[in-house]
């Protein structure tokens, strides 16, 4: 492994590192100092070498074999939040509901980003989105580290925003984003943000150990949270229809109270997870001929 001023671990545990709280270790995990250091250690990096990026793990199912590569997972010197007029600059370790806040206190609109697990680089990586607002529609740029250790700025035309989706190459990092939102009254942003906290504690299990939606909607777009929302293509909708709400699989279960999430109730393997949203996947096929895509990402290898 390259020299490096950050820590670099070796067969590091990942399950304590993900929301699902389970999976294997990973070859080499690396918390780098800063983006030098980051470009650094890539640029020195045999090329051969698989590089995984992770955020804070809430879309996230590392199995239970673990990870053939060095994970990457940005701290402490990339979770800054700038603003500029109506402009937001934030690290790619700052937590989405961080920037939505800071934001809104400056009268800036990013309220989409309240309810959204996770942080800034995996929101820009998958297309985050909720109420019918996405990461797309507000990007300005982002700023990333290629495999080779180069610098670069992405627009939102080269990262190609589809549905919790982007065409970001293999090994890149993304490490700021810089976000626009129009102006708004701090009260009123703020008042908003609480009133989708609410809906989101009452509908979904929020205390619960998830990884938040665990399929991407049929439909191709998220809830708007309006009362003319159409549910038919939701994946909760047809998970239901297909008897699966609830339904169980070793430690994993189907949440009894939003059937979209996957559970781990306390003692479950990655092995069960997936097992429970293919078998999810298998019966909402077979009864409704919808095929189901993951938005949890799985990485890594089985146990042997």
């Amino acid at each position: 492994m390259p020299d490096t001023r950050g820590k670099l671990t070796e067969h590091r545990p990942l399950d304590d590192l993900t929301w699902l709280r389970v999976g294997g270790p990973a070859d080499w995990l690396f918390q780098p100092a800063d983006v030098e250091d980051l470009a650094n250690f890539l640029a020195k990096l045999d090329p051969a070498v698989p590089v995984f990026p992770m955020g804070v793990g809430s879309n996230l199912i590392v199995r239970d074999g673990g990870l053939r590569a060095v994970v990457i997972r940005l701290g402490r010197g990339f979770n800054g939040i700038e603003l500029d007029g109506n402009r937001v600059t934030a690290g790619a370790a700052a937590l989405d509901a961080h920037v939505a806040r800071k934001a809104a206190d400056a009268g800036i609109d990013l309220t989409f980003l309240r309810t959204i697990p996770g942080a800034i680089g995996g929101a820009v990586r998958m297309n985050a989105g909720c109420y019918g607002s996405y990461t797309a529609d507000h990007l300005v740029a982002a700023k990333a580290v290629t495999r080779a250790g180069e610098m670069v700025t992405l627009t939102p035309e080269d990262l190609r925003f589809q549905y919790r989706q982007t065409e970001l190459p293999e090994g890149w990092v993304i490490t700021e984003a810089t976000f626009e939102g129009a102006a708004a009254d701090p009260a009123t942003l703020h008042a908003r943000m609480e009133a989708q906290l609410k809906k989101r504690d009452e509908t979904q299990p929020t205390k619960d150990r998830t990884a938040g939606s665990t399929f991407r909607n049929p439909a191709g777009f998220s809830s708007t949270g309006r009362d003319d929302d159409v549910h038919d293509l939701k994946a909760w909708k047809v998970i239901d229809d297909a008897g699966m709400r609830g339904a169980t699989r070793g430690g994993a279960q189907m949440s009894p109270k939003h059937s979209n999430f996957l559970v781990n109730t306390g003692d479950a393997t990655a092995a069960d997870l997936e097992g429970l949203g293919e078998e999810v996947r298998k019966k909402v096929f077979q009864t409704s001929g919808i095929e189901l895509h993951w938005e949890i990402m799985r990485v890594g290898e089985t146990a042997p």
